[in-house]
């Protein structure tokens, strides 16, 4: 008896040590499958897949590279939630009946990680991150850069993508940019309430200013202080060998660690300084950071409005504070929260100083021809961690 509930307490799933909490009372059993994207075809890795028994402690475990997992759960009927990032954007609930001691397979057609998110995007002239966004199954409305400048229509979106070669500013004199401030305006309010954005090489002109692009550091007009973060376009064609994957968790779902990345056009971004404290890098060539993401924006003074569709209304985004100090980031229903907020969680992400939205940038997107290599899954992930 007492080598069965070693084993029970010790059980794994996936690559992350699995947190039944009361596991030496509750009778578990154990659910099989395999997540995909919306397609059906392309196996998620890095997805958190748990369930939440009556006292609301929560059973999880992390998808594999390849997409499959195993998790230990506590017996009888219950929802499965399979999510990526912090569950608001992509998520997916499946029934499921755990019976003791047993296995139950989850089947493949019920595992899909369902899109949650209204997605817009911004054409570019160099990445068309819209086709790796269709390629997974998932949908992307087109915006126009004019539509940039009008909040209402941009707040109905929950993530924005800005490819690169979509800005182009209009300036009044040499230096100035005229109504365009608008849009720095409205990309600040954005983040600050939950909305997220990607930008790649050009487009960092949406952060710091500039034209295009952001030619040096010190231009004018972004919303980001220079101190975070500034650009200069003096990339070459080149290939970058042996970059590394800096983020543990992206190179888990991922399943490789190390990648060459072809720079196929000259005068990239290449990033001249930023503050480690506010970014996190998560792809460099030795020092070099090459993709980098942050979630500690806010504007204080920006106004508090809601953001992103009205399905998430009843979801809300909280750090769940497991047995084992294993702290996860999951979405649960708003009803629920009393609950969960009584033995210890807390509302946002467990990564998080603030409630906004994330901020990717990254040197590097998918290229006119497609052949981006090793580099596509990095950008599958980021879409599904926005």
């Amino acid at each position: 008896m007492l080598c069965s509930l070693v084993l029970l307490v010790n059980c794994k799933g996936g690559d992350d040590p699995i947190n039944p909490e009361d596991s030496k009372t509750i009778p578990t059993g154990t659910i099989e499958g395999k997540v995909f994207a919306k397609n059906g075809t392309k196996p998620i890795g890095g997805a958190i897949v748990f369930t939440i028994d009556s006292k609301n402690q929560v059973y999880h475990t992390y998808s594999n590279a390849d997409g499959t997992f195993n998790l230990t759960a506590p017996e009888g009927n219950s929802t499965l939630h399979i999510q990526t990032g912090n569950g608001l954007n992509f998520r997916t609930e499946v029934p499921v009946t755990v019976k003791k001691n047993e296995t139950t397979s989850v089947a493949d057609k019920d595992s899909k990680l369902n899109q949650i998110a209204k997605i817009a995007y911004v054409e570019g002239s160099y990445d068309e991150i819209e086709s790796i966004i269709t390629s997974l199954g998932y949908t992307a409305t087109e915006i126009s850069y004019q539509d940039l400048k009008n909040f209402n229509t941009i707040s109905q979106y929950d993530i924005i993508f800005l490819n690169c070669g979509s800005r182009n500013f209009t300036y009044s004199g040499t230096n100035t940019p005229s109504n365009d401030l608008s849009i720095f305006s409205n990309l600040s309010t954005f983040i600050t309430n939950g909305g997220s954005i990607y930008t790649s090489d050009w487009a960092a002109a949406y952060l710091v200013g500039g034209d295009k692009n952001a030619p040096y550091c010190g231009v004018y007009g972004g919303f980001l202080d220079l101190t975070k973060i500034c650009f200069n376009t003096n990339g070459n064609s080149a290939m970058y060998n042996n970059c590394s994957v800096s983020n543990a968790a992206m190179a888990s779902a991922i399943g490789f660690s190390t990648l060459d990345i072809q720079y196929d056009q000259p005068l990239w971004q290449k990033i001249q300084h930023y503050d480690p404290s506010f970014w996190e890098v998560l792809v460099q060539k030795d020092n070099e950071p090459l993709m980098i993401r942050t979630n500690k924006y806010v504007n204080t003074t920006a106004p508090k409005t809601p953001v992103g569709t009205s399905l998430n209304n009843n979801q809300m985004t909280i750090c769940h504070q497991t047995a084992n100090g294993n702290n996860i980031t999951i979405t649960i229903n708003q009803n629920a929260w009393n609950a969960h907020q009584a033995h210890g969680d807390y509302v946002g992400s467990c990564s998080a100083t603030t409630s906004s939205g994330n901020i990717y940038y990254t040197t590097f997107h998918n290229h006119a021809s497609g052949n981006i290599g090793k580099s596509g899954p990095i950008l599958e992930y980021v879409i599904l961690n926005l």
